[in-house]
């Protein structure tokens, strides 16, 4: 019997293919979406610049406005963008924007919905609550010189816009891995009507988008019939150009698996890892480049891209491991004895605030049921030695 593997362990195999790429390249932050970070990113200013307004209002003294209502002479305008720098005596105000700089006599601001303009005087009607009230103050978000982002982050659009707002223009990230696809087996086509025994070849997108999805640099993504020599050209070329090769088919025991043999034959391994589904597994080196062999079935292929390719990529880029979260089955299902289950299910609260995890097909974690990744917003993980899950049990989840 073949010696089977934990998911752990065969990840382990599989990053020791793999290393760091030191490497870094200068991007635009308005181009940087997606991209990982090859250093931190540090303020080059404190933001706020300097004191400002929250609102639409008047700009006093606190002092003037203890005791409402009360009557100020306004004596002048800072719109924002202003340069000006106003005096007023006390008893005096000054209508003010928001985001407009505060004028140094000044350490409150009265929004205008709480005054009445009477033209040359303003009467404060309700007292904000506080002294320096609707004062953003300089620096109270970041300081100047501090991270803003740590070297490893996605660029998300919150961290670009982040980053755009301390007067970063350039980042450097890490160059993205260069990976090709190759999906094997001749029962597939590629659009087009079928004859018996035939099935359309989707591996190349939802494989090679996921890829793309999660940071990769997607060179080719071709469907190769099960020809030993074919399968070979294919590997040369890939091999060139390529810092990961990534096959899906032919990664099992059957008699036509030509992957397998043409890998094998190069010194590759093939394993069973206990995990459903995506059992069938396996990796070697063509040409310099790493190689690893994901099962055929559409939801096997994603599964094992997102369980097993993910972390060669995080580990490329110097990225944080993926995060799991704890959710509550919203479903009873059953999951196979003594193999971890990663089921893709639809993620949602409950009336407690719980998150909850429902399969996102009937059928559960089936490697055929692909369909269900169109509905899907993560994947379940049931325990080794779980057999069924009840509803209200505890799961680990991971957002897609």
């Amino acid at each position: 019997m073949r010696e089977q593997l934990s998911a752990e362990e065969y990840i382990a195999e599989l990053l020791g293919l793999v290393a760091v790429d030191e490497r870094r390249e200068g991007v635009a932050v308005a181009d940087s979406l997606g991209r990982v970070l090859a250093q931190e990113v540090v303020s080059t200013a404190s933001i706020p610049v300097f004191d400002n307004s929250s609102m639409d209002g008047y700009a006093v003294r606190w002092s003037d406005i203890a005791v409402v209502p009360t009557r100020l002479r306004l004596v002048g305008d800072v719109p924002a963008g202003s340069d000006a720098d106003p005096v007023a005596g006390p008893g005096e105000c000054v209508r003010i924007m928001t985001g407009a700089a505060l004028p140094t006599f000044a350490d409150t601001v009265v929004p205008v919905e709480q005054t009445q303009d009477e033209g040359t005087d303003v009467v404060v009607l309700e007292a904000p609550d506080g002294k320096g009230a609707y004062v953003r103050k300089a620096g109270e978000d970041v300081g100047r010189g501090a991270v803003v982002a740590e070297a490893g982050a996605t660029i998300s659009p919150g961290v670009a816009g982040a980053v755009a707002a301390v007067g970063v223009e350039q980042v450097a990230v890490r160059p993205r891995p260069r990976v090709s696809v190759g999906v094997t087996g001749d029962e597939l086509v590629s659009g087009g009507s079928l004859r018996r025994g035939q099935i359309y070849e989707s591996n190349s997108v939802g494989v090679g988008s996921l890829l793309e999805h999660l940071g990769a640099d997607l060179v080719r993504s071709d469907l190769v019939r099960d020809r030993p020599q074919q399968l070979v050209d294919w590997l040369d070329r890939a091999a060139r150009d390529s810092d990961l090769i990534v096959l899906t088919g032919g990664a099992s025991v059957g008699a036509y698996d030509v992957v397998r043999d043409v890998i094998t034959e190069a010194g590759g391994v093939f394993r069973h890892v206990r995990i459903q589904p995506g059992k069938p597994q396996g990796w070697g080196v063509w040409g310099g480049t790493p190689v690893v062999c994901l099962p055929g079935n559409p939801v096997s292929a994603v599964v094992s891209t997102e369980i097993f390719i993910r972390p060669m990529l995080d580990h490329i880029l110097g990225r944080p491991a993926a995060t799991w979260h704890t959710a509550v089955a919203g479903a009873d299902w059953t999951s196979p004895d003594g193999r971890r289950q990663v089921v893709p299910v639809t993620l949602g609260t409950d009336d407690a605030g719980r998150l909850v995890a429902v399969p996102a097909h009937a059928g559960g974690s089936g490697s055929h049921l692909v369909t269900s990744l169109a509905v899907a917003d993560g994947y379940a993980m049931v325990p080794e030695a779980t057999t069924v899950v009840h509803v209200g049990d505890l799961l680990s989840v991971r957002w897609m």
